[in-house]
Order: structure tokens, then C-alpha cells, then sequence
């Protein structure tokens, strides 16, 4: 915002986006190549589709999303169509499908990355804008299937770098909740989706919130008042146990949720479903501890047809106040299988996963399970004479050439001011070539980790100048061995 008084805008991040730097931008990267890697071996396909997508062709699966523009951001096109930044990358998808299904491989595995954007409000580790990684398959009802999705996202988090024990993958069916209703009388479809939503805060609001908003609505701290369910309190007494049924293995777990389904079609349908991804889990060694049955999960997107799926980070972070809190899920998804219907008529089955890779990250490093030291910046080779920026540059290129980050110092100032600019950069090494490293064919090469490393012991820098540690002056043909030399005691 500018004002006649002062023109100037005001530098600052619009609420929900970050900036990131090289430390955060090579965590992310590490987790994407690391996933992808995973998806590849189990003969995932790499698509990309664009960043937006026609409002029509998103549809309107955000909770609330009643505008082309709520929820998404929007904007329309000269010719008056809505268009909009994508929220996820299924809905692209499966516009994607519905285009090109009659050449496509059926079933139809495709892995993808990107950024997503969402018009929601923002908080600790929640992004408007944020990198997915996802993989599909599409043309399978098998629940084999889904048990595959989720045996490898169990293989993804691993290979990120996140150990055992601190996440689990929750699994769930939207059958069995939607069998339950059905039992209880519920059959208004706008009555299923607020009883979704209401479970979707048990996390947050806990079983007394959660019994709230199955009733006639719940008052917050803040005075404003959310609109319930409307579940009588006999209908939604057997929502809070079917819910609660989430304990122990995964067979304790059906055993108990048949209790609760018993005499639902749909209900059945759904426990026979989560019987077989069990069972097909066992296959791929996936251990009740990674992933557990828990009807408490039911994902925000309405979208969602039958199992579902959720990975939640059980490790302990810290909020802006250095108190402790919980992340949460850090990844989720389930079976979609009416999404490509939408665009072509006919059903098409389809179940997928996706990694909140920005998410996960900030997940990692909250939690102190991310590599926290930063990357080694390049060589910096100091320019101390403007008229010898070639030989400057060929020592560049030279380094260059054989493997190593280098460049030449481009500012203007001086030795000293360079050297805390190569130390700033996290350096491994200097070069520094004067007229007397000229005059007699030499180049000297100061090892900037050693002499970080024994700074911390200085008493006296006027000896510590004097003795000048970590630098070597040595013939120019033997620069490369020099700096490999001091690279690979970095590392």
C-alpha cells in the first residue's frame, strides 16, 4: 500500500507465502527426488499439467466453496470463462483422463509434482501456496490398489528421511460412515457432507466439539457460532462410537467397526473393502505400527468415494510461542471414484496419494528430524585487480571444469570484504591469485572450513593473522588438487 506522503510500497510477504532460500528450496528437492524415486520403481508415469485449470473443471470440492472464487484463486479470462490456480493435483488430473482415455494405458499410473494453491486461511506449517507430490492410479476398483498407494507412501516417507515412529498412516472407508447414516435415517446429502466435516475436527475440537457440531452447532472462544449437523442425539451417539472404534490392530479394529455397520449394505461393502487392503498390506510388509484402521479419518475433500487415507506426524514440534504442538497430517488421500464421471458420464475408478512436500519439510525441521546444516557454497575466487578478471575467470572455469562450484567475486569491494563474503557463502575455499602468485606461477588457496573450525579457539588475532591457517601457497597446476583436497575433508 503506497500514499501520496510516502510512494514507496512496503516490502512484505502477503499472508499464507514464504520465501524460501537454497537451505529450504534443497530439503524440498531432497524429498521430491527422494518420492519420485520410490513412485518409479513401483512403474509410476510422470505427467505434468498446468497451473491453471477452468474453474468448471475444478469443481467445487473446498469446503464452503460456493463462488468460482472462494476457496481458489480465480480470475477470468478475456473471453469470460473462470479460471483457476489448481488446489490439488487430482482435479487436473482428472480432466487429464477425461481427455485422452482412449490412449491412455488402463489402468492408468501417474505420478506428479508440483505447486497447488489455496485460498484458505493460513498457520503453522499451512500454506496458500505449497509443493505436492502425488501418485495415481486410475482404471483399478481393486482394493489392492489402494493398499498399493499406501505401501508405497509408507516407502516415500522413508526414503525423505522420516523414521519409524514418528508419523503414522491412518486408514479409513467413506462407506462405512455414509452405511451408518444411512441406517440412522440420514439421507440428505448436505446432512452427510456437514457430519463429514464435523468428524474431519476431532483432532482439533476433540469428541465434545465434535458431538457439538453433529448437533445443532457449536460457539467458539471467539463468540462465533458454526452451524451443526443437525444429527439428533440418536443418530449421533453412533457416529461418536464409530468413531471411537480406532484402536489396537487392524483386525480389533474391523472386528469392532462391524459391531457398529452391522446390517448396512454400504457399511459391509466398505469393512469387506478395508479387509482386503489389510490383508494386502501384510503382503507388501506393511506393519500395523505404519499403518492402522482409524474411522475417524474421513479427508476434507468431498470428492473422496471409499477408502481414505491420512499420515499424521506424531513427533512433538514447537509454535511461534516455543510452546509445544502437533503438525498433524503431513500428507493424505483415498479413492475418487466418481471425479472423471464428472467430465465424461461414466465411472471411472481411481485412488491416489499425495505428499505435502512444503509441509513435510517444515515438519522435519520444526522437529529437529531434518538435515540442519547448510549446503557448501562454491569456491570463491577473490578479484583483487580489475585488469586480471580473465585469469579470475579462467581459474573459475578451470574448477568448474573439473566438478566443483566456483565464481568469481563480481562486487566492488575490498580483500577483506570479500573474504567475509566467501565466508558468508559458507565457502569451502578461497583462491586468491596476486601479482606475486603471478609473477611466479603459483596461486594460493585458503581452506575457509579449517580456518572457521580453528577460529573458535583464537585468543590473540594478532598471532591468529600472522600464521594465517588453513592457506597454501603452491604451484598454479596444482590448483584443482588443492581445493579437492579441501572438499573432501568437508565432507
Amino acid at each position: 500500500m503506497t500514499s501520496k506522503a510516502d510512494p514507496r510500497p512496503k516490502a512484505r510477504t502477503p499472508r499464507g507465502f514464504v520465501d524460501r532460500r537454497g537451505d529450504v528450496l534443497r530439503a524440498e528437492r531432497r524429498i521430491v527426488e527422494a518420492v519420485s524415486q520410490v513412485y518409479e520403481r513401483f512403474g509410476f508415469e510422470l505427467l505434468e499439467t498446468g497451473a491453471f485449470e477452468y474453474a468448471d473443471a475444478l469443481g467445487k470440492f473446498l469446503p464452503d466453496a460456493d463462488r468460482p472464487n472462494e476457496g481458489v484463486f480465480a480470475l477470468q479470462d478475456d473471453d469470460d470463462e473462470w479460471m483457476a490456480l489448481r488446489y490439488d493435483l487430482t482435479a487436473p488430473l482428472a480432466r487429464f483422463v477425461a481427455q485422452n482415455w482412449e490412449t491412455l494405458p488402463k489402468p492408468f499410473r501417474r505420478y506428479a509434482v508440483g505447486k497447488v494453491w489455496r485460498d484458505e486461511k493460513p498457520g503453522p506449517g499451512r500454506y496458500r501456496e505449497f509443493v505436492q507430490c502425488d501418485a495415481d492410479t486410475v482404471g483399478s476398483e481393486r482394493p489392492e490398489a489402494d493398499a498399493e498407494i499406501i505401501a508405497m507412501a509408507v516407502e516415500g516417507y522413508a526414503a525423505a528421511g522420516l523414521p519409524r515412529g514418528a508419523y503414522v498412516l491412518k486408514i479409513n472407508n467413506r462407506k462405512l460412515l455414509n452405511g451408518l447414516l444411512a441406517s440412522c435415517g440420514v439421507a440428505d446429502e448436505g446432512q452427510k457432507l456437514a457430519v463429514l466435516r464435523a468428524v474431519d475436527k476431532l483432532d482439533r475440537l476433540g469428541r465434545d466439539g465434535v458431538r457439538l457440531l453433529l448437533g445443532e452447532g457449536r460457539l467458539d472462544e471467539s463468540g462465533a457460532f458454526t452451524r451443526g449437523a443437525g444429527l439428533a442425539p440418536a443418530a449421533a451417539e453412533p457416529v461418536l462410537a464409530f468413531i471411537a472404534a480406532g484402536a489396537g490392530g487392524r483386525s480389533a479394529t474391523l472386528d469392532r467397526i462391524a459391531e457398529v455397520v452391522a446390517g448396512s449394505a454400504e457399511g459391509e461393502a466398505g469393512l469387506a473393502e478395508l479387509d482386503r487392503i489389510g490383508a494386502a498390506l501384510g503382503a507388501f510388509g506393511v506393519g500395523e505400527e505404519q499403518a492402522l484402521f482409524d474411522p475417524s479419518v474421513v479427508r476434507g475433500l468431498e470428492y473422496y468415494t471409499g477408502a481414505v487415507f491420512e499420515a499424521e506426524l506424531l513427533a512433538e514440534t514447537q509454535d511461534e510461542a516455543g510452546g509445544g504442538a502437533r503438525f498433524g497430517a503431513i500428507g493424505g488421500g483415498g479413492r475418487y471414484d466418481d471425479l472423471v464421471a464428472r467430465f465424461t458420464g461414466e465411472r471411472t475408478p481411481a485412488t491416489g496419494f499425495s505428499f505435502g512436500v512444503s509441509r513435510l519439510a517444515a515438519a522435519l525441521a520444526a522437529s529437529g528430524q531434518s538435515e540442519t546444516s547448510q549446503a557448501r557454497g562454491p569456491v570463491v575466487v577473490i578479484a583483487l585487480d580489475a585488469a586480471r578478471m580473465t585469469d579470475y575467470q579462467s581459474l573459475a572455469a578451470e574448477l568448474r571444469g573439473a566438478g566443483f562450484a566456483a565464481e568469481v567475486y563480481l562486487g566492488s569491494a575490498g580483500m577483506k570484504a570479500q573474504m567475509r563474503y566467501a565466508d558468508r557463502r559458507l565457502s569451502p575455499a578461497a583462491v586468491i591469485l596476486g601479482e606475486d602468485e603471478i609473477a611466479a606461477g603459483q596461486v594460493t588457496v585458503k581452506d575457509l572450513d579449517l580456518g572457521r573450525q580453528l577460529a573458535a579457539g583464537v585468543s590473540d588475532n594478532r598471532a591468529w593473522r600472522g600464521d594465517r591457517p588453513g592457506q597454501v601457497t603452491a604451484p598454479r597446476a596444482d590448483l584443482v588438487s588443492l581445493v579437492r583436497q579441501i572438499v573432501g575433508r568437508a565432507r
